[in-house]
């Protein structure tokens, strides 16, 4: 016996634009203050600490981890009972998380405020985010979970620089001290903007899509986990290079704040990307845009492993790379949706994402690791170029419609 037909009930225009308004703000905050903060600070944390960079990198790296275990539970939550309470609570333990980052006297402490903030990551970021958009927005869910991406992507383009200004003036612990206030504007904003009903109904919304009228799809376990370990391979490379271009940039002569600058020019290029997702991506299969973008991927990472010591060559090969990352991660967003409906997206996309997260939690230490084994980061931004590309074999064609 097939299993009954099961739609969610899509929120109308306006609440719509308050839930994706909210996101974008929230989104730019979290990953900023979360993630692209520590890229540029972590050669002074060593520095001013005495701790080893890839111990610094490490504790990221167990953060990332944490992130993704803690995800899976989190994108069954989101399922049951939407992201209001999940995402706020997420915003207010990252506060907390950051704070005890700013004031831990050593490595261990320093070590348990990341794992606090590796689980406020995985109740903030783009899964939940993603999860929320794709339930409400029905067949408006690309153009929101491009706009929400498009302003999140300028992430680093504000909070690496900002995080650069603000070290030089206070410190990394009065820098994260005042990220930390930052954060906290997005606990009540999680919690007012996403506050309206999370249901489903048995009965077809005008408003859904073909496939979302219909019974679950079965989703086949060797397609998705061919899906889960492409992705995954694509993630660690692109992480990598982005966590680890502020040392590799000073490493070939920039400052630290000419090298944020960079970083933060790759977010213009991941808006970038976003826009060019719908004109030009989209209307390809699903099997042959994915392929497009993992092998551009890594052909960016080459790149930018090929840089010099030029400001203006490091901003484009960055802007080059960025470009890439965004394109992908809009492909990361809609790999469920895509193939297999928006049935069970935040369990299912929890999967994904946590394969994803896992690889992206090594990408830090993996990163410096690889270039003190091959003697430099070029040598190893070349090897993560070529496993990158590489990783565009594994993506198989889908069993249901191609296009969307």
């Amino acid at each position: 016996m097939s299993e009954p037909a099961v739609v969610v009930e899509v929120l109308t225009p306006g609440p719509l634009r308050r839930v994706v308004g909210v996101l974008c703000v929230t989104q730019i905050v979290a990953w900023g203050v979360l993630f692209y903060s520590l890229p540029v600070l972590a050669t002074a944390i060593a520095g001013a600490e005495g701790w080893a960079l890839t111990h610094v990198m490490a504790v990221f790296t167990v953060a990332q981890l944490v992130a993704a275990a803690a995800g899976i539970w989190v994108g069954r939550h989101l399922d049951v009972d939407g992201p209001r309470r999940v995402m706020t609570a997420g915003s207010a333990l990252g506060v907390v998380a950051v704070v005890a980052i700013a004031v831990a006297p050593g490595l261990p402490l320093y070590l348990v405020a990341w794992v606090l903030a590796g689980l406020a990551m995985s109740a903030t970021l783009y899964p939940p985010a993603f999860a929320t958009v794709t339930h409400w927005a029905g067949t408006g869910r690309v153009r929101a979970l491009t706009a929400i991406t498009l302003v999140a992507g300028l992430a680093s383009t504000v909070f690496a620089p900002l995080a650069a200004v603000l070290e030089d003036l206070l410190g990394w612990r009065g820098t994260y001290l005042v990220l930390a206030g930052l954060l906290a504007l997005t606990v009540p904003l999680h919690w007012w903007g996403l506050r309206d009903p999370w249901r489903t109904v048995a009965a077809p919304s005008p408003a859904s899509r073909a496939e979302d009228r219909k019974a679950p799809v079965v989703v086949p376990p060797r397609e998705l986990a061919m899906l889960v370990a492409a992705l995954t391979l694509a993630g660690f490379c692109v992480f990598a290079v982005v966590v680890n271009l502020v040392p590799f940039l000073t490493e070939q002569g920039l400052t630290t704040t000419q090298a944020a600058v960079a970083l933060g020019i790759g977010g213009v290029g991941r808006v970038a990307g976003r826009l060019l997702y719908a004109p030009l991506l989209a209307p390809m299969t699903v099997q042959r845009r994915t392929v497009v973008v993992l092998l551009a991927a890594g052909a960016t990472t080459l790149a930018v492993a090929l840089l010099s010591g030029s400001v203006l060559l490091a901003c484009t090969a960055s802007f080059a790379a960025g470009l890439a990352r965004g394109v992908f991660t809009l492909v990361q967003a809609t790999a469920v949706s895509d193939r297999w409906g928006t049935h069970s997206y935040g369990s299912r996309t929890a999967l994904l994402s946590a394969g994803v997260a896992g690889a992206v939690a090594f990408a830090p230490w993996a990163g410096a690791a690889l270039a003190g084994v091959l003697g430099g980061y070029p040598a190893a931004f070349v090897v993560l170029a070529l496993v990158g590309a590489g990783s565009a074999l594994l993506v198989r064609p889908s069993g249901i419609s191609p296009r969307r």
